[in-house]
């Protein structure tokens, strides 16, 4: 029970991200990477007022933590946040894209492959163990995207270049203990934020003006960016990143009903069977978990009628 706040956690955060294409959608007309521009540098500059106005003994602190590490742990500091900017960089971009370029599905595929990917990856890189139940859990998983990618190769294709990029972020930050939460979100972002402020003369489009552009900008800043990936960073402090990988499967769970009924994409038997197969692999793998919160509730319901 002790790792629920961090279940609740990755939870909130990947039912928020499945609402995205709410916001997204209305603003498909405009160039991908105008988009990027707009999101990374508005999360950037929120998150440095926040930082320097509420954050600063925080700061101080983070500051020193690095300067006190060894010569070893600061290059691996530095190679692990310089390394999860480039993955949140190229997951936001590519996610964008497909979304607003190729389908709402091919999102939601990309958040089903994901999972899987991470869970690999902390096997081979972390050393993270799974239950045979876990690995039942894995197996229905790969079955399912098994499923989707038959009824569409391409959509498939994409998704594994989404998936990739935001596994390899789950998996590096896993890792990156230490320092505050927000101070490493923060870095992360405005890191992004340099990097691509060279590019946006050259290849940013006109300037919008229209109002519904910058409210969808500042809606995803703030409501789909920087509340859910502190979340998510929140969340990799307690349960391991396998785990919080299996729970992003809620992220394209919400996606593939927002496509079938809002957006009105087509989806065949197959792939209805598939979305549900996925969704068993996510309560398999978290079923120890859950029956721990049953028999929980169970044990404290006895002891309220006792009384």
């Amino acid at each position: 029970m002790k790792t629920t706040k961090y279940y609740i956690a990755a939870i909130t955060c990947f039912v928020i991200w499945g609402f995205f294409s709410l916001v997204l959608k209305p603003i498909h007309d405009y160039a991908s990477l105008d988009i990027l521009f707009y999101r990374v540098f508005s999360c950037s500059i929120l998150m440095l007022m926040i930082a320097f106005t509420f954050k600063r003994k925080r700061i101080k602190e983070a500051i020193q933590n690095f300067k006190s590490l060894p010569a070893f742990e600061k290059r691996k500091t530095i190679l692990l946040n310089i390394g999860g900017s480039v993955f949140l960089m190229a997951n936001w971009f590519t996610f964008i894209y497909v979304m607003n370029h190729v389908s709402v599905k091919a999102t939601s595929l990309a958040y089903l492959v994901c999972p899987i990917l991470t869970t690999l990856l902390a096997y081979f890189i972390l050393h993270e163990k799974l239950s045979k139940t876990q690995w039942i859990a894995v197996g229905l998983s790969i079955s399912g995207c098994i499923l989707l990618s038959y009824a569409n190769i391409m959509d498939m294709f994409f998704s594994i270049i989404i998936g990739s990029t935001y596994a390899s972020y789950l998996v590096s930050q896993r890792v990156n203990k230490g320092f505050d939460k927000f101070i490493i979100l923060t870095f992360h972002i405005t890191l992004a934020a340099l990097f691509l402020l060279p590019f946006y003369p050259i290849y940013s489009g006109p300037v919008p003006t229209e109002f519904k552009f910058y409210f969808c900008i500042e809606t995803i800043a703030i409501l789909f960016t920087i509340f859910p990936l502190f979340l998510n960073l929140y969340a990799l402090s307690g349960i391991n990143s396998s785990t919080v990988g299996m729970l992003l499967n809620i992220n394209p769970m919400i996606a593939f009903l927002l496509a079938m009924f809002l957006y009105k994409e087509q989806f065949g038997l197959i792939q209805i069977i598939a979305y549900g197969i996925v969704f068993l692999a996510v309560l398999v793998f978290n079923s120890h978990h859950i029956f721990a919160m049953k028999q929980k509730f169970i044990a404290i319901s006895k002891d309220s009628k006792i009384t």
